[in-house]
């Protein structure tokens, strides 16, 4: 297998001239891939809201609401995404980041299925062009002619212009409305909002001589700043306007409709706020068309008509070739199933800019090296000293919609695993974004909360970051299987000079390019030790005070940010950890992930021929794989435990079977021969334990704090730390070795317990799930949890091996 280094250097040998070409390539590529991301669904906390990937932007939301009487409208106004039990599932059936898709909205609170389908145009300078085709019918059982008022919000960010360029008739616009804008970003461009099709509420009401239902109403505004992203109350001040100005005008035996009513003021102009009102009764469509004056003639319905359906039917092709379901998970009701979760993990990308809140006080407290140290961290943390910092900016897959519409760095590196297989170029894009936001000193905050909009989610005591607090390296996975492809393509095949065709090369473009790919490497692994540099430096664990045996003193590490009852950096929020804390602890799940980063670094090192940075990592992970076992290992119980230190300042172990005790086997630190594994495997398939029909429990069933006080990682069934259960069981199962059949065993179990359970909530209820119930199977805690929950996805697509012949080999 060819080494990346080996192909550069034979590439740069074949002359100046490619080597030149190669170098406008990658620019162009780069241009290109920036270019056909730079618009898209971006507003992952609303319903439907596009924006570009740029802080001083067009970006618009859609609203819409039941209006059939009055108590209707607030109650089912729907704006930002919302957990409960108003909708039987939403999301994207089809989306591919780089040309669009059809998402669905089932809201059986206001009666209708909204279908939103979003398409991109590329072409000019300003990342092309886009439209959207919003369509609503009533629900199965609702009357045919339920009122329906949609609001649709156009905002520009910044220095800009943007003003209604179509005259309206005394009652509003009779057809369509065209606004027209300038920027920097985006250059002249045009947004027109179709007349659409569909009928309108009609009565012989004395005010329908002053209010015209079936026009469209726009009222422009211009707001601050800083109240620009409150859409939902710039609008409901329009329509509180609205009832005022005929509240004493009828007596309520002749009370005009709500429709009649709830009809903003049409107050069209120049601003950088306008608020696009239709009312519908029944079935509904009109277009919002997007078009960059330098992608050249302006789009038209019939475009959109077209570019929806060239979409629909290439994503289709595209996802059977990438994700080819295995048996038993081959059949039409499986692939609508993994249509849906993969397509809300990537509709679930989003952009975000603003300030991060950070406390820099670095308080001598936060050492967390005296006994009690919890205490002293929680009077430190109430002292405030945290201030904004940035701005910043994030290109991100969100956890939940509803729940989580921000940054997370632990779940990042899981929801770009199905990501990469898809669309390599896009989640490479996303790993460098959060590598932006990382500090001098190695530090990337583990929540990422940028901006007014994004803050108003989360409660005050979670928005402050500190920077001595880590969160499990995830992004070092996707940075494994991005070596792990990079070998496939440039080991069989042709270190050659590639062309760019068809957009879709983009996906997998620092595939196919080796100079494009070697060069990501070189730019990202000063980063990635940085990273690592800062976990060994500030979540360092104490072996000399206590006088433990080990084959280090230095691989050996202990989370910051521990209380009583949580270690939320470890990503495991309740899971039990020693009690009471103690500065001597050591936490096994840290140390295997100090171990993966190790493992990664060695293999992109060895790939850029960096001999020296090599040769001492490859120290530094005997040193890991030695104290797992001298620190961890506990043979009376057959598993990895979390350290601490008794009475008389010894080391002991604390052992809490669950996750934790299997992290080395998970982030793949365990040989196929290892006398250790066999025991790994029984823990983790024994039903008295971890094992349970609808996937592999977070903590075991014989442990005292099993289902206890939160009971948030003490029972309930997590997707990523089974995805990667499947995985290495995988890799055993097809590995020469005494545990061979075992592992064989276990895997086709838990690929079948865990699609099983996830697609049968999903069947039941329309949505992924934050975990599962150990007992059930039934989806828990958040919903509409998109984010890693999607990587059923690949576990469908891993290998049926059911039917195989498997033997143990000594």
């Amino acid at each position: 297998m060819a080494r990346l280094a080996q192909l550069v250097a034979a590439a740069l040998a074949m002359g100046t001239a490619i080597a030149e070409g190669e170098s406008i390539l990658t620019s162009e590529i780069g241009r290109q891939n920036n270019q056909s991301l730079f618009w898209g669904p971006y507003k992952p906390n609303v319903y439907f809201g596009v924006r570009p990937r740029t802080p001083e932007g067009l970006w618009t939301g859609l609203m819409w609401s039941k209006v059939d009487n009055y108590g209707e409208v607030q109650q089912g106004f729907r704006y930002t995404c919302e957990q409960g039990e108003h909708a039987h599932g939403y999301g994207w059936d089809e989306y591919d980041a780089r040309r669009g898709g059809i998402q669905s909205i089932h809201d059986k609170g206001n009666s209708i299925d909204i279908t939103t389908s979003f398409v991109k145009i590329p072409g000019g300078d300003h990342g092309g062009s886009w439209a959207a085709r919003i369509k609503g019918v009533p629900r199965e059982g609702a009357p045919k002619d339920i009122n329906t008022m949609l609001y649709y919000y156009i905002a520009q960010d910044g220095e800009g212009e943007l003003a209604v360029e179509t005259e309206p008739t005394e009652f509003g616009f009779t057809g369509d409305v065209q606004l027209k804008g300038k920027s920097k970003p985006l250059g002249d461009y045009t947004l027109v909002v179709t007349e659409g099709q569909g009928k309108h509420p009609s009565t012989d009401h004395d005010l329908s001589k002053r209010r015209h239902t079936e026009t469209t109403l726009v009222n422009s505004l211009q707001l601050p700043e800083h109240e620009l992203w409150q859409t939902k109350a710039a609008v409901f001040k329009l329509l509180q306007a609205a009832a005022m100005e005929i509240q004493h005008d009828y007596e309520e035996d002749n009370a005009p409709y709500p429709w009649q009513v709830y009809r903003i003021a049409n107050n069209p102009g120049s601003g950088n706020a306008h608020v696009v009102q239709k009312n519908f009764q029944g079935e509904f469509e009109f277009d919002v068309i997007f078009s960059s004056a330098s992608a050249g003639k302006p789009l038209k319905s019939s475009d959109v008509t077209r570019e929806i359906k060239q979409t629909s039917e290439l994503f289709g092709q595209r996802f059977s070739q990438i994700f080819d379901f295995k048996a038993p998970f081959d059949g039409s009701k499986y692939l609508q199933f993994g249509k849906s979760m993969f397509s809300n993990l990537l509709g679930g990308v989003g952009y975000f800019h603003g300030h991060q809140i950070i406390d820099r006080s670095y308080a001598e407290e936060y050492d967390e090296d005296d006994e009690g140290f919890w205490e002293g961290a929680a009077e430190a943390r109430a002292r405030q000293k945290a201030t904004a910092e940035g701005p910043y900016e994030l290109f991100t897959s969100v956890p939940s919609r509803p729940f989580f519409p921000r940054g997370f760095l632990w779940d990042e590196g899981f929801h770009l695993m199905p990501i990469s297989d898809w669309d390599m170029d896009l989640a490479l894009d996303v790993v460098k974004s959060w590598y932006n936001t990382m500090d001098d000193d190695g530090w990337i905050p583990r929540e990422q909360i940028l901006g007014e909009e994004a803050r108003s989610k989360v409660p005050a005591e979670f928005q402050i970051q500190y920077p001595h607090y880590a969160n499990p390296p995830t992004l070092f996975l996707v940075i494994e299987d991005f070596m792990e492809q990079l070998r496939k393509f440039n080991g069989s095949a042709k270190a050659k000079k590639e062309t760019l065709g068809k957009e879709d090369e983009l996906h997998d473009a620092h595939l196919k390019n080796t100079e494009l790919g070697e060069s990501y490497l070189r730019n990202i692994y000063p980063l990635l030790q940085r990273q690592y540099q800062w976990f060994r430096r500030t979540q360092r664990g104490d072996v000399k005070t206590y006088d433990r045996e080990a084959f280090s003193t230095r691989e050996a590490y202990r989370w910051r940010g521990r209380t009583e009852t949580h270690c939320l950096t470890s990503g495991l929020d309740d899971y039990p950890r020693p009690s009471p804390p103690s500065p001597g602890e050591l936490h096994v799940d840290l140390l295997a992930w100090v171990g993966l980063m190790t493992k990664s670094l060695i293999n992109i090192a060895d790939a850029l021929g960096i001999a020296e940075d090599v040769a001492d990592m490859e120290k530094n992970l005997e040193a890991i794989e030695h104290n797992l076992n001298d620190l961890h290992w506990s043979e009376k119980e057959g598993c990895y435990c979390d350290a601490s230190i008794d009475d008389f300042e010894e080391h002991t172990l604390v052992c809490h079977k669950g996750y934790i005790s299997l992290m080395p086997f998970l982030v793949g630190l365990m040989k196929p021969k290892d006398p250790k594994l066999g025991r790994i495997l029984a823990l983790l398939g024994d039903e008295e334990h971890l094992f349970s029909p609808y996937g592999i429990r977070s903590l075991s069933k014989q442990s005292e704090f099993y289902g206890t006080e939160e009971n948030y990682w003490r029972s309930p069934i997590w997707m990523p730390m089974n995805y990667l259960a499947v995985k290495q069981l995988h890799y055993f199962a097809t590995q020469s070795g005494p545990h061979r059949q075992k592992a064989r065993e276990l895997y086709i179990r838990l690929r079948k317990n865990l699609v099983t359970t996830v697609y049968n909530s999903w069947k039941e209820t329309g949505f992924a799930w934050e975990q599962y119930n150990p007992e059930t199977g039934a989806g828990q805690r958040t919903q509409h949890f998109t984010g890693w929950t999607s990587l059923v996805v690949k576990i469908m697509a891993m290998e049926d091996l059911e039917g195989k012949e498997s033997h143990d080999e000594l």
